[in-house]
Parts: structure tokens; C-alpha cells; sequence
């Protein structure tokens, strides 16, 4: 899971204890410690029975994961390159995480499916499609392609096709489905908006000490 302390990616087997049961099914309390930054994590879980009641051929399932503290998720805002109605959506998806889950997961997905029309030129309607598109263009470095492939697979777009159709409706999520997604819109920022960014400044201040110098500049990688 990623942390929602310090962002930093771990695995574990976390610790789970059942507080009672109601008519919506029994609840639990999964516990858990980061590794890097030591601090406790804790999700309330409701488990509900496939028959409805329990039984010696029931069999249960996890029916709602709700993280109960940190109450908020900590996270980078986006860098003031990135496009705002991008920026807006990413922001929107991380202040609802916590509370729900499905609604983050759909603003990222729509997030990521305008990115891909408006960075990486993609002319495909459904996502799933405008993935494949893109990995075919080999334009993304290997880790961030098997990133973007990867949201499919976790958000299993076999079974829910409005994830890919409508990105933007509310569907089931798989468990880390909207944490996943988030922390590769990050990359993706990183990578589309953020380095380009810092290699043109460095270039203008290149250019000008060469200027300065009297020495022609720099030539632009469309020049």
C-alpha cells in the first residue's frame, strides 16, 4: 500500500481485529505501521456474508474499506506548470480519496485521459484504447508505460468498461485502484510538464550568459 503519511510504498500483513456486528455486516479494524516514517495507519472495514447471513457454506467479503486515520492523504500539490483544469481535478481526486474511494478513482481517470489527448496526442476515445496508443508509441519511459498499463489491470476495465467508456463515472474500485492511479499522475506531471519546464529554464540561462558572452545561442530542438 502507499502510506498516506509519507507517500513511500510498502508491504506488509496488517494486524486486524473485529469491534462487532450489526445488521450491515461485522466490522473490523486493520492496523498497520509504516516502515519509513513509523507511523500507525488505520482502516475500518465492513465484512459481509455472500448468503446474507452467516453460515457453514457463507463465505465473506470485504464490502467497504473506510481509512479512519490519517484522516487526510499527504500529498505534493501539483507544480504551477501543470495545466489548472488538470491541476483542479488531480487536487479534487486527493481531498475526497479518504471519503470515497470510487469518486477519486473517476476523477483520475479522467485526469489521465486528458492528459494523454493533450500531451501525448492520442486521438482514441475510449481510455483503455488511448493506453494502448501510447504504449505502441513508445513516448513514455518504460517505468511510467508500465505504470499507465497498469491502472487497467488494477482497475479491471474487463469488468467495469465504464472506467474506460466514461471515465468519469462512478464505478467500483479495486483495493490501492485511486492510490495507484494518483501517485501516476504524479509521474506523469513530472514528466510532461515539470522536467520539460526546468530544461527550458536552464536553457534561457544559458542563453543568456552566451548572449552576455556574445556567443550565438542555443539552438531550440525545433530549430
Amino acid at each position: 500500500m502507499i502510506c498516506p503519511h509519507c507517500q513511500q510504498a510498502f508491504h506488509d500483513s496488517p494486524g486486524s481485529d473485529e469491534l462487532l456486528n450489526d445488521t450491515d455486516g461485522d466490522w473490523h479494524i486493520e492496523k498497520r505501521i509504516c516502515p519509513a516514517c513509523e507511523r500507525a495507519v488505520f482502516h475500518l472495514l465492513l465484512f459481509k456474508w455472500s448468503s446474507g447471513t452467516r453460515g457453514t457454506s457463507a463465505k465473506s467479503y470485504e464490502a467497504k474499506r473506510l481509512l479512519i486515520y490519517p484522516r487526510g492523504i499527504v500529498r505534493t500539490p501539483p507544480s504551477k506548470h501543470v495545466t489548472t483544469s488538470l491541476a483542479e481535478d488531480y487536487l479534487e481526486a486527493c481531498a475526497i480519496l479518504t471519503d470515497s474511494p470510487k469518486a477519486s478513482a473517476a476523477l483520475g481517470r479522467r485526469c489521465l485521459q486528458q492528459m494523454l489527448r493533450d500531451k501525448a496526442g492520442t486521438t482514441k476515445k475510449d481510455l483503455a484504447d488511448q493506453i494502448d496508443e501510447v504504449l505502441a508509441s513508445k513516448q513514455l519511459p518504460t517505468h511510467l508505460a508500465e505504470a499507465i498499463d497498469a491502472i487497467r489491470h488494477i482497475g479491471n476495465f474487463a469488468a467495469h468498461p465504464l472506467k474506460s467508456k466514461s471515465t468519469g463515472e462512478i464505478a467500483p474500485v479495486e483495493p490501492g485502484e485511486a492510490e495507484w492511479t494518483l501517485d501516476t499522475l504524479e509521474r506523469l506531471f513530472d514528466f510532461y510538464f515539470v522536467q520539460p519546464a526546468k530544461t527550458q529554464e536552464r536553457r534561457d540561462a544559458l542563453n543568456k550568459k552566451l548572449h552576455d558572452l556574445g556567443k550565438p545561442s542555443l539552438k531550440g530542438p525545433t530549430q
